[in-house]
């Protein structure tokens, strides 16, 4: 199934024989990526290959219109949070590689991982993106299903995670059917690298299998996880191919399961403690928002993350021009929240807080959103595509936007600058709200919300 999946001859016969493309052809390009159905690899390899700086900025201006037709002003946030860094596999580019025994290894029980919870929720998250090791061990399938129950289960008077979202590592099906039975939102798993030399020269363990790593967002469907995210660690090989082979696999697994990637994650390398790997194909910041750029015209329907790894400068860009949902306030330490503990995953290099980071996009424009609506109405999968595809998501992702930023002013924002300015963006957005009966019922709502009604949606 592999070369089904990514055939990398082609994609760098692609890469060579797009080398040049004339000036028509790249209009020709932009023309049909503005009506936001996707493009094809040839396309994707010739916007790669691309040097003239006009043709730059015009391809971020036509990924910065699709993002807005498509997820509009919204960005939604969440939290990474590390349960265990016991892991059994030597990745060259990862601080918890097995090989590092300067590390004082740490699985959370069920109570600090609560604690962990609540510090979370304290900041004004409602979504979790839940964070381990592989090893059977000490993180078995068990630890991570009573891990998502117990934070589900966490109350506080400033409200409670609403989804989990999972990154853990490939497994079988068997597991996967847990994960969906425990209420999992969006399964993460990044390939890391498609290029497979590349990928058996940086990985030792269970990890090092290529084919278990690609073929698990199949068997994570096959087990009813209809919403996955796919992702590559830019700077392990060239970001050219990375991309192509990225579209690919949204590619294959619409045409199997018709059903594409719910995100796309875009991390580039960052350093870390122990890890003395350099990237040999590094990404510069004009290459890294390029590829963002692509790969939003690319694969128009899918949402796109960022983290942390990125400054607060290149996050601002970013979010311009194709990223739909973001970490702040991250800690890549297991149980770090609250504490000084060191030996981070990798580095970070935004360390604004919550609070910082949502006013600055304030200022840009942007809706902060804390929303999970989708996830426990059901629209997922295949529902969750017809809905991004046609950009008809707007009618339920705007209004819950701006209930679940209304929560956040009431609950963590009353005593700073950012009430005031926040209100202001609500009015803004709610009279953008097309449909009258949905902006009256809004209205309604976010007037129940200032009164202490919580968690409503649509």
């Amino acid at each position: 199934m592999t070369q089904n999946i990514i055939d990398e001859k082609n994609i760098h016969s692609i890469l060579e024989t797009t080398k040049s493309s004339p000036l028509a052809k790249m209009q020709e390009i932009f023309e049909k990526a503005k009506e936001k159905k996707g493009l094809s690899l040839q396309e994707a390899g010739m916007l790669a290959n691309s040097k003239d700086t006009s043709l730059l900025l015009e391809l971020f201006r036509i990924a910065g219109s699709v993002k807005e037709d498509i997820y509009g002003e919204r960005l939604v946030f969440f939290a990474p949070l590390y349960i265990s860094d016991f892991c059994v596999n030597d990745c060259t580019y990862c601080n918890f590689h097995s090989s590092n025994t300067g590390l004082s290894r740490r699985k959370l029980s069920l109570e600090q991982i609560e604690e962990q919870a609540r510090f979370i929720i304290s900041m004004g998250h409602k979504r979790i993106l839940l964070e381990c090791g592989e090893d059977p061990l000490h993180n078995p399938i068990d630890y991570t299903v009573h891990a998502i129950q117990r934070i589900y289960e966490t109350k506080t008077d400033k409200g409670n995670i609403r989804r989990i979202n999972v990154n853990v590592a490939a497994t079988s099906k068997d597991d996967y059917i847990r994960l969906k039975a425990a209420g999992i939102g969006t399964y993460q798993l990044f390939q890391e690298t498609y290029h497979q030399a590349t990928y058996a020269s940086l990985h030792r363990g269970p990890k090092a299998d290529y084919q278990r790593q690609l073929t698990a967002p199949c068997r994570a469907f096959e087990a009813g996880i209809d919403d996955f995210g796919m992702g590559v660690l830019f700077g392990l090989y060239d970001w050219r191919f990375e991309v192509l082979a990225l579209i690919a696999h949204a590619q294959f697994m619409e045409k199997e399961y018709g059903v594409g990637p719910h995100t796309f994650s875009v991390p580039r390398f960052r350093p870390a403690p122990t890890v003395t790997f350099r990237p040999g194909h590094p990404v510069s910041d004009s290459d890294f928002l390029k590829l963002v750029a692509i790969l939003r015209i690319c694969v128009p329907y899918t949402g796109m993350i960022l983290s942390t790894r990125e400054s607060p400068e290149i996050r601002k860009a970013a979010f311009k021009i194709g990223i739909s949902q973001a970490s702040a306030a991250s800690c890549t330490v297991t149980g770090g929240y609250g504490s000084k503990a060191s030996q981070p995953q990798f580095e970070i290099t935004d360390e604004r807080s919550l609070e910082e980071v949502i006013k600055d996009i304030i200022s840009d424009g942007f809706l902060p959103s804390f929303c999970t609506a989708c996830y426990r109405s059901g629209r997922t999968g295949e529902r969750f595509m017809g809905l991004s595809k046609t950009g008809h998501i707007h009618t339920f992702c705007r209004p819950n936007a701006l209930l679940t930023f209304a929560e956040y002013l009431e609950d963590f924002a009353k005593s700073n600058g950012v009430y005031v300015k926040g209100k202001e963006l609500i009015a803004t957005y709610l009279a953008q709200i097309n449909d009258e009966a949905v902006r009256d019922e809004t209205k309604r709502r976010l007037i129940a919300i200032a009164q202490g009604r919580r968690d409503l949606y649509f």
